[in-house]
């Protein structure tokens, strides 16, 4: 599996130390423990849980935040945050560095991804993604109303629904174009006048002397060696979350204010950071 955006640079070649293998050996089998753990929790709390609440999940998002936070910890990655979660009920838009965004962002925040429907059927990954509650959406025109309508539903429950509107995984060091076409669900008369949004941007800081692409996933990189090169680092970088001011969507004249209003406030502390030479 291979990342679609390339730039026409290259990523720093994957070399592994002797130890650096002997970490990835420690790390690599406990994070999937702890995942395979939580999996099976979280199966057998559904069978209750759904009976119970339906769509609402008052209980099993606190495993996936769990298993997040437990192998963000086993990694050493350290995870620091800005800013206030949005409360309201809405969706959150986020930049995409890497496969490491869905552990980062659903550490600190309980959220609900939305993913192409192919993720579905992708061995081993779609069991992950089904069991947290991942919302899968065909990207065709003639699919709108039925995205409407299944936003609307997860909404309603309390859902927080994630997007990742540049479409693709960057080198961390930068934000694509936001794609406008899931912001016309939101101005849809069953969600527009009360529906909010929060722009979050992923901060990723390289390992001392590393490359300050060093976690970014991109270009003609398989996950293999990708996964190991993280698995094997130390001392490992860090990773920030700035959560900004939620916005009513009611307040944009259409999809593409709302794309390029939320694009720039992600983009914004990337570019601080760069410019201060702190990435």
């Amino acid at each position: 599996m291979s990342v679609v955006w390339k730039d026409g640079s290259e990523p720093e070649a994957v070399r592994v130390s002797p130890l650096g293998w002997l970490r990835a050996a420690i790390r690599g089998p406990a994070i999937v423990l702890v995942i395979v753990t939580g999996l099976v929790a979280m199966y057998v709390l559904r069978l209750v849980e759904k009976p119970l609440y339906g769509l609402r999940r008052p209980l099993t998002p606190w495993i996936t935040q769990t298993v997040c936070r437990l192998s963000l910890a086993i990694l050493g990655l350290k995870l620091t945050v800005t800013g206030r979660q949005m409360r309201a009920k809405g969706a959150v838009v986020a930049n995409h560095a890497s496969w490491l965004d869905i552990f980062v962002l659903n550490a600190r925040k309980r959220v609900y991804f939305v993913s192409k429907a192919e993720v579905a059927g992708w061995p081993g990954i779609n069991l992950l993604a089904k069991a947290t509650g991942t919302v899968f959406i065909k990207r065709e025109r003639r699919e709108a109303g039925a995205q409407v309508a299944l936003f609307r539903d997860r909404l309603a429950a309390g859902h927080k629904l994630l997007f990742f509107p540049e479409g693709t995984s960057t080198d961390s060091r930068r934000v694509l174009p936001f794609k406008t076409t899931l912001f016309a669900a939101f101005f849809d008369d069953a969600l527009r006048d009360w529906m909010q949004v929060q722009p979050v941007t992923v901060i990723y800081r390289a390992p001392k002397g590393r490359d300050a692409r060093f976690f970014g996933w991109w270009g003609a990189q398989d996950m293999g060696p990708h996964l190991l090169k993280v698995l094997a680092q130390w001392p490992q970088g860090s990773v920030e979350l700035v959560y900004h001011e939620p916005v009513a969507v009611s307040e944009f004249a259409d999809r593409k204010a709302l794309a390029g209003y939320c694009e720039q406030a992600v983009r914004t502390p990337l570019d601080v950071e760069i410019a201060k030479g702190a990435l």
